[in-house]
């Protein structure tokens, strides 16, 4: 078993089963929508009522009345006329390629190529959310929780942008992860969850840090050295 492996197993013993974005993709943009400027309590009983209204589907919410929509999009936090300008607009895309779960579980070119059309899917973490969780393809989403979790742990490096960074961390995990998405959900699932509850940018809980013996990050901190 690799560091990273441990270090995912503490985490999995820490807090427990989490729950994963939805494998649909359409399920997942709506879910990728209402996390905007919102927090799992909001979002995930507004993503269950659409559910339970079976409007997670393109043709469903096509047909919905935003006397409907709305103030279910609106109890996921502020910004709801811009939730719902795009989820209407995804609706459109989905509906005019019907194939689009299809192609995320096809070559990546092919379906980052599809994606780029959904502009609501929060650059380059939300495209690869929907190849690893829609799509099957053991890749890793890196938003700023995952970026900054692995990186303290000591995978990956700064770059002259956010974007060097994030790939500086896949580069470096998928060494020591094995080639399954299921592996790569988990590592995605928990990474992003410690970033936002122990790992934070600011007052990191280090104390309570399950990985605190093994984190060089942690003794960077102690030292009043910045993340960089």
């Amino acid at each position: 078993m690799t560091r990273l492996e441990q270090l995912l197993g503490k985490l999995k013993k820490h807090y427990g089963a989490l729950p994963e974005p939805p494998s649909d993709a359409f399920a997942l943009f709506v879910w990728e929508v209402l996390s905007w400027h919102s927090t799992p309590r909001k979002r995930d009983p507004a993503l269950a009522q659409l559910e339970r209204r079976k409007l997670l589907r393109p043709a469903a919410m096509a047909r919905a009345p935003r006397a409907t929509l709305d103030p279910i999009v609106a109890a996921a936090g502020p910004y709801a006329e811009r939730r719902l300008m795009a989820l209407r607009r995804a609706v459109d895309v989905f509906r005019e390629r019907s194939d689009i779960s299809t192609v995320v579980k096809g070559p990546m070119p092919a379906a980052l190529k599809a994606l780029k059309r959904l502009t609501a899917m929060g650059g380059d973490a939300g495209a690869y959310r929907m190849l690893l969780f829609a799509g099957d393809h053991p890749v890793l989403p890196v938003n700023a929780g995952v970026e900054r979790t692995a990186r303290r742990l000591g995978y990956g490096s700064s770059g002259n942008d956010f974007k060097q960074a994030a790939k500086s961390v896949r580069d470096a995990v998928v060494l020591e992860l094995p080639e399954t998405a299921a592996v790569y959900r988990a590592a995605y699932v928990y990474l992003a969850h410690h970033g936002v509850t122990i790992c934070k940018q600011a007052d990191p809980d280090c104390p309570i840090c399950p990985l605190k013996a093994d984190c060089p990050g942690r003794k960077a901190i102690a030292a009043g050295i910045p993340h960089s």
